[in-house]
C-alpha cells in the first residue's frame, strides 16, 4: 500500500515527500479487466499550515475494444491528483487523517477507476462497421445503402419538431 507519515510531515510546514511508486491493480484493490499492466504513481506531499496537499499523477496503462470497429486498442490514462488531507477537514473537499498515517490507496483507486476510457476509440476518425455487410469501413468502404431506416424507429420519423 502508498501510505505517508502524517505526523512527521505535519511537523514541519512547508515539507516535501515525494512519493514513487509501481503498483499492481490487485494492490490497489481495483479488480478491472481494461487495465494492461502496473499502475505509475508520482505524486508530491506537501505539509501545509492546515494540512497536507498531495499532487501528482497517476498513470494507468490499459486495453479494451474500439466501440466503433471493435478492433483492439490500447493506451495510458493520465490521472491528474490534487487532494487536501486535514486531521480535522475544514473544507468540503478534504479528506481526513486518520491516525497518523495517510492511505492513498482509496484515493488512487478512485483516480483509477475514474479515468479509465469506458468506450475507447481505436482513432477520432474511426468509420466503424458497416450495419448492412458487417465490413470495416476503415479498410474497405462498402457500397450499402444506409439511407433506409430500421422499421421499429418509423414511427420516429413522423414526429417532427416545429421551429420557432
Amino acid at each position: 500500500m502508498v501510505r505517508i507519515n502524517a505526523a512527521e510531515l505535519l511537523r514541519h510546514p512547508g515539507a516535501t515527500r515525494r512519493i514513487e511508486a509501481t503498483l499492481s491493480a490487485a494492490e490497489l484493490g481495483v479488480g478491472d479487466d481494461r487495465i494492461a499492466g502496473d499502475i505509475a504513481v508520482a505524486l508530491d506531499a506537501t505539509s501545509s499550515v492546515d494540512g497536507v496537499v498531495v499532487h501528482g499523477t497517476v498513470s494507468t496503462p490499459w486495453r479494451g475494444q474500439c466501440r466503433r470497429c471493435l478492433i483492439d486498442v490500447e493506451g495510458v490514462s493520465v490521472s491528474e491528483v490534487e487532494e487536501l488531507f486535514q486531521p480535522h477537514p475544514q473544507h468540503g473537499e478534504a479528506v481526513e487523517i486518520v491516525g497518523d498515517q495517510i492511505d492513498l490507496a482509496p484515493i488512487l483507486r478512485e483516480y483509477v477507476l475514474l479515468d479509465l476510457p469506458e468506450a475507447p476509440l481505436c482513432r477520432e476518425a474511426c468509420a466503424g462497421i458497416c450495419p448492412q455487410c458487417g465490413a470495416d469501413r476503415n479498410v474497405d468502404p462498402c457500397d450499402c445503402s444506409t439511407g433506409e431506416l430500421d422499421p421499429r424507429w418509423s414511427a420516429l420519423s413522423e414526429l417532427r419538431l416545429e421551429e420557432e
